[in-house]
C-alpha cells in the first residue's frame, strides 16, 4: 500500500461518506416507484434493505454544503421516504464549525414536515463520537440526549458508538460501552450499535453488552467491492454468527465505483489524492461493473450498491442531490446472479490497490 502523508490521511478520514455521482444518463424516474422488495429485520426494527447516509448534510469543508441546499435535501428525504426508504444514518459530529450537528437538525426538520404517515416508521441511526472528553457513561448519555434535542424526537432507532478507543485509550472504551447500556436502559434508543469495530473487538463488545442484558443490533464498517479484504469479510462472518446486522458505509468507495472518475479526471480536494493512488489499478473492476450494468440496463453505482445488498449488508450511500437519490433507488428491486457476484469479486481481488481502512478500526 502506498504511503500517505498525515494531512492526506486526516483529510481522507474526514471524507468517510459515499459519493454517488451518476456514470451515465439516467432514465426518467416515475413516482411512485412500486418497489418489489421486502424490508429486513435489524434488531427490534424493520428497515429498508438500503438506507441513506447524511454525512454531507452540513459539511462545508469537503462537500460544499450551503443552507441554500436545504430545499433540495428535503426533496431528497421526501423522495426516499415515498419510495420505502426508512433508514437514515447520521452522527452528532456531522457538520462543520458552527454547523456541527446540522445533519441531525435537518433530519429532524424533514421528519416533522413530512406530510405522510410513513414518517412514523422512520429509523434514525446516529453515531456518538468517542471524543476524549467523553470519559463517563453519563457523558455519553448526555451526547445521546443532545442528538435527541437536535432531532426533536423522543427516541432514536439506533444509538451507535462512532469508533472504538481500544487502540489508544482502553479505559475509555468500557465507559462508552456502559454509556450504550445506560441510554438503552433509559429508553433513549430502541437499539445500540457500533461503528469501525474489527472482528475481535466486535465479539468483545457483543459479549459485554449481552452480560448487561443489551443486544448489539448493528455494526457499521466500510464495505464495498474496494473494501472486501480478509478483515472486512471476517467482520461480516462475525456479524452473521452473532446475529448482528452489518451496515455498509462507503459502498461506492467514496465515488471510485461510480465510473465517473479516471486517473486523468480526478475529483478536487483530498479525494483526488486518494483516487490518484487507487484508480490506475481499477480498470478491470470498472470494466466488469460497466458490462453488467449495460446487460442489466442499470448504472455502475446501482450494480456496486446491489452487490453490497447481495452480500447481506445494508448499504448507506450518501446523497447530495435528487439525481443521486433517484439513482440509488434503482439499486433496489433486483439481485445480481451468483455468477455476476463472483465475476465482480474476482475483478475486485485482482485490483493491485485496495481502499485504506479507517485508522480507528480495531482488530
Amino acid at each position: 500500500m502506498a504511503a500517505f502523508s498525515a494531512s492526506t490521511t486526516t483529510a481522507y478520514l474526514a471524507s468517510f461518506a459515499s459519493s454517488n455521482q451518476p456514470s451515465s444518463p439516467l432514465k426518467p424516474f416515475q413516482l411512485p416507484l412500486i418497489w418489489p422488495w421486502q424490508k429486513v429485520k435489524m434488531g427490534p426494527m424493520t428497515v429498508s434493505p438500503m438506507g441513506f447516509g447524511t454525512w454531507a448534510w452540513g459539511n462545508q469543508l469537503l462537500w460544499g454544503y450551503d443552507q441554500s441546499m436545504d430545499a433540495d435535501l428535503q426533496r431528497i428525504f421526501n423522495l426516499a421516504v415515498e419510495n420505502g426508504i426508512n433508514l437514515f444514518d447520521t452522527a452528532d459530529s456531522y457538520g462543520t464549525g458552527k454547523l456541527n450537528g446540522q445533519s441531525e437538525k435537518l433530519l429532524g426538520k424533514f421528519i416533522r414536515e413530512y406530510p405522510g404517515k410513513a414518517r412514523d416508521d422512520i429509523v434514525i441511526a446516529t453515531k456518538f463520537a468517542a471524543y476524549p472528553w467523553r470519559l463517563t457513561p453519563g457523558q455519553f448519555v448526555k451526547a445521546c440526549k443532545g442528538s435527541l434535542e437536535r432531532l426533536q424526537i423522543e427516541q432514536l432507532g439506533i444509538g451507535q458508538l462512532h469508533w472504538s478507543t481500544a487502540n489508544y485509550a482502553p479505559p475509555q472504551e468500557l465507559a462508552l460501552w456502559d454509556g450504550l447500556v445506560a441510554m438503552y436502559e433509559q429508553g433513549l434508543v430502541r437499539a445500540v450499535g457500533v461503528s469501525n469495530y474489527g472482528p475481535n473487538q466486535l465479539v468483545k463488545v457483543h459479549d459485554y453488552l449481552k452480560t448487561r442484558g443489551v443486544p448489539l443490533c448493528s455494526a457499521q464498517v466500510q464495505f464495498s467491492l474496494l473494501s472486501m479484504g480478509e478483515e472486512q469479510m471476517e467482520i461480516k462472518e462475525v456479524c452473521d454468527s452473532l446475529g448482528v446486522r452489518l451496515i455498509a458505509y462507503s459502498p461506492l468507495g467514496l465515488g471510485m465505483l461510480t465510473g465517473k472518475y479516471t486517473p486523468s479526471q480526478l475529483p478536487v480536494g483530498p479525494r483526488g489524492l486518494l483516487f490518484g493512488q487507487i484508480l490506475p489499478g481499477l480498470e478491470p473492476l470498472l470494466k466488469v461493473l460497466s458490462k453488467i450494468a449495460t446487460k442489466r440496463r442499470k448504472t455502475i453505482p446501482q450494480v456496486a450498491i446491489n452487490w453490497c445488498i447481495c452480500k447481506g449488508t445494508i448499504p448507506i450511500p450518501g446523497v447530495k442531490t435528487v439525481r443521486q437519490a433517484e439513482e440509488n433507488l434503482g439499486a433496489l428491486g433486483w439481485r445480481l446472479s451468483l455468477e455476476e457476484q463472483i465475476e465482480l469479486e474476482y475483478a475486485a481481488s485482482s485490483s493491485p490497490r485496495k481502499m485504506i481502512q479507517n485508522v480507528f478500526q480495531t482488530r
